[in-house]
């Protein structure tokens, strides 16, 4: 399976706590729901699109709580999002979640070398292995070179605090963007699919004069 990380964030890349205020104050964080403006058919459908391509979901342990706190509510048969969630394996990487606290069935709780489990499933057939919010589960996977595309919606808002996708400390990384299933949507939200091009290492360069004209030079 390919491993995709698939998330909302802001125009400083602000990830933190975008459905609700009190969906993660950790840290302070008092300014969530800063999403739920914006939100439209739009951005549904795009997310809807998003969750077609699963075929199972990998979290942390905060997003595995908050979500599956909610979505086992949802019952209506038609709803992709909620039929997906509700019956597709699921992935919990925890070393404090307990078997019998992993009850949104089918769920499996990962313990140990993240990574080598991890790089484990997505040996599993099938599509996609997605995850959903999970920052820190986010950044042990890009460190590590394991996620293979990023999908983001991107909203005209500037959070100014809280966790962001790339924080600093980061591996630097380069990307492709994917044009074909990349698109500005009404009301201003971007919808990016970004495949990883190189990690570790980004290209530079220089503006340079020569003989009167300015050239571009590239490392």
């Amino acid at each position: 399976m390919l491993l995709s990380v698939n998330t909302f964030v802001s125009l400083d890349g602000v990830m933190q706590g975008p459905g609700a205020p009190d969906e993660d104050r950790s840290d302070g964080f008092d300014r969530g729901g800063w999403l739920v403006p914006y939100a439209s058919a739009h951005t549904n459908a795009v997310v809807e699109s998003w969750f077609r391509e699963a075929d199972a979901f990998l979290f942390g342990r905060t997003s595995y709580r908050l979500l599956g706190g909610y979505w086992p509510k949802v019952t209506e048969p038609d709803h992709l999002i909620a039929a997906k969630l509700n019956t597709l394996p699921k992935y919990v990487v925890s070393s404090t979640v307990t078997d019998e606290e992993a009850d949104w069935s089918p769920t499996t709780v990962l313990r140990g070398d993240v990574v080598d489990q991890v790089s484990r499933l997505k040996q599993l057939p099938g599509k996609e292995l997605q995850v959903h919010g999970s920052w820190k589960l986010v950044q042990t996977l890009h460190q590590a070179g394991l996620v293979d595309v990023y999908r983001l919606l991107q909203y005209p808002v500037v959070v100014g605090t809280g966790k962001r996708l790339f924080p600093d400390g980061s591996t630097p990384a380069a990307f492709a963007t994917a044009i074909e299933s990349s698109s500005v949507l009404p009301g201003g939200m971007v919808s990016l699919t970004l495949n990883p091009a190189g990690l570790g290492t980004i290209s530079a360069g220089a503006y340079t004069v020569d003989e009167g004209r300015s050239t571009t030079v590239l490392n």
